[in-house]
């Protein structure tokens, strides 16, 4: 990132946050502070315009298949409480800091002012122990976004710090259906009876680190209630540090309707769903038998069970036109101006690449560097031992500017409000470790035109994109708000790894 003129001492607070995280997030269940309460499931919360609505991130216990864990959480919910808000509406959140190390908040995905995005150094300095403060939120797309703390991402996330926000949109252009769910699926790595240690750096460097315990909603058990001939939207959010999910459901497909920001141009069926770290879906369904279904993430190398949809018996019979593929014509209008970019060559071309220094370097194996799956998605960790041994001191992940050669915090591109820009990002299949990033940008939103070549012919509207090893993907920015906004992975360790650039929108 650009440094800011405090930025020395926002260096020393982050400096100072890894710290408290490491003496934190490391003890056993005997040194939480006296009267730490149990986690309770996450609720939804009904904000109306300008209303004010308080969040405290808290220390908290929780309780996975008989181990009592030591973990993070807002307002004591795992995940945070769901903020349901009208589209084009407006609202305040007092956040308190009660934890024993810096935050903040990032508002994912919304178009929000830039002094509310929730980022040190950037957007605001760190919040400390005992502070607080008001963020400003506007909602001006519908769909499903989602909170989390932006500070050492790879602890604090971890350990729970992360919550749903539901825009419902001002005409009624969902479908209709009889029951929503947010759905957060996530994994933890769990090392006995504690969570496994964090480090003063970021530890699992190189791929991330990736859970051992499969959650849903925070849970090792999920499990929703269901009427037959119901039709249930599922709103999913990939809430994990870097594991990336195929989402599926036993015995019925799914219906599509929605990603990141708001609805497809056009509804359509899936066997499965593919999510990255901080990707969303919107999903429909509709059982025609009771009895109970798995949620399931499959792999070509692992099979998991997400929970369970209990589907009760009913009279009810699925109406007919949860089978028909809606199209969305006000998607289809809002995209419109710009598919004449389709066929224009990129503005800018971003390499993603990673350097490993000092003797890490000399450990890594060409069988290693050159490992990646068919479809360049690291699904597991298949390195486990070099994973956890590397750290942000001793690899930097990268986004490098073709033209100009100046690569992450250095990278910073100037671009004028109602500017529509092309970005053309490769990943390159022959770094020194070559596997998948999510990218995400934060206050804008954009579109994926093509993957490989192969144009996209039903868009929706995104702010994060999985580019897999190996692959080149074009996204088309229109810059509608003012600011200096990041774009990074986010695999929480590759970010903390320096992977993260800027865009500055001016008038």
């Amino acid at each position: 990132m650009k440094q800011q003129p405090n930025s020395t001492r926002i260096n020393l607070l982050l400096l100072l946050a890894s710290l408290f995280l490491l003496s934190a997030c490391t003890s056993s269940m005997n040194d939480l502070p006296v009267g730490v309460q149990e986690a309770i499931s996450s609720n939804i919360v009904d904000l109306s315009y300008n209303q004010v609505f308080e969040l405290e991130a808290s220390a908290i216990k929780k309780n996975i298949n008989g181990n009592d864990f030591k973990l993070l959480a807002y307002n004591k919910q795992l995940p945070g409480p769901v903020l349901k808000v009208k589209q084009n509406s407006e609202v305040k959140v007092l956040f308190k800091n009660r934890l024993d190390a810096p935050t903040t908040v990032h508002w994912h995905g919304l178009r929000l002012e830039n002094s509310n995005d929730g980022i040190p150094g950037v957007t605001q300095e760190p919040i400390l122990p005992g502070e607080q403060k008001i963020y400003t939120l506007r909602f001006p797309d519908d769909g499903v976004y989602w909170y989390h703390t932006h500070i050492r991402e790879d602890v604090q996330q971890e350990l729970g710090m992360y919550g749903a926000i539901l825009v419902t949109p001002e005409k009624e252009t969902y479908n209709q259906v009889d029951q929503e769910e947010v759905l957060f699926i996530d994994d933890i790595l769990l090392d006995q009876e504690e969570v496994a240690p964090f480090y003063d750096e970021a530890d699992h460097a190189l791929m991330g680190r990736f859970g051992n315990q499969m959650l849903t909603n925070f849970a090792p058990d999920y499990s929703l209630d269901v009427e037959e001939g119901k039709i249930t939207r599922l709103y999913l959010i990939n809430s994990a540090n870097t594991r990336v999910f195929n989402f599926s459901l036993e015995g019925t497909s799914l219906k599509v309707v929605g990603g990141d920001s708001g609805l497809y141009e056009k509804d359509f069926w899936a066997d499965s769903v593919i999510l990255a770290p901080g990707e969303r879906t919107i999903i429909e369904i509709s059982f025609q038998q009771p009895g109970t279904y798995q949620l399931i993430n499959r792999n070509p190398f692992k099979t998991y069970s997400l929970g369970k949809i209990n589907v009760k018996e009913s009279s009810s019979i699925t109406s007919r036109e949860f089978y028909d593929l809606k199209e969305h014509s006000e998607v289809i209008q809002s995209i419109d101006p710009f598919r004449k970019y389709v066929d224009t060559p990129p503005d800018v071309t971003v390499d993603l690449e990673m350097e490993m220094h000092g003797m890490q370097h000399g450990m890594m194996s060409g069988s290693m560097m050159n490992q990646e799956s068919k479809e360049g998605i690291e699904w597991e960790d298949t390195f486990s031992m070099m994973n956890q041994r590397t750290t942000s001191e001793t690899l930097t992940w990268i986004l490098r500017d073709r033209e100009t050669g100046k690569e992450n915090e250095d990278l910073n591109y100037f671009v004028k409000e109602g500017e529509v820009k092309k970005i053309r990002i490769f990943n390159d299949p022959k770094s020194a470790h070559p596997m998948q990033h999510p990218i995400h940008l934060h206050g804008q939103r954009f579109l994926v035109l093509n993957e490989n070549g192969i144009s996209n012919n039903n868009l929706v509207w995104k702010d994060t994109v999985l580019v897999p090893a190996g692959s080149t993907i074009d996204i088309l920015i229109p810059f509608t708000n003012l600011g200096t906004w990041v774009f990074h992975c986010h695999i929480a360790e590759h970010l903390e790894a320096g992977m993260m650039g800027q865009f500055t929108v001016s008038q």
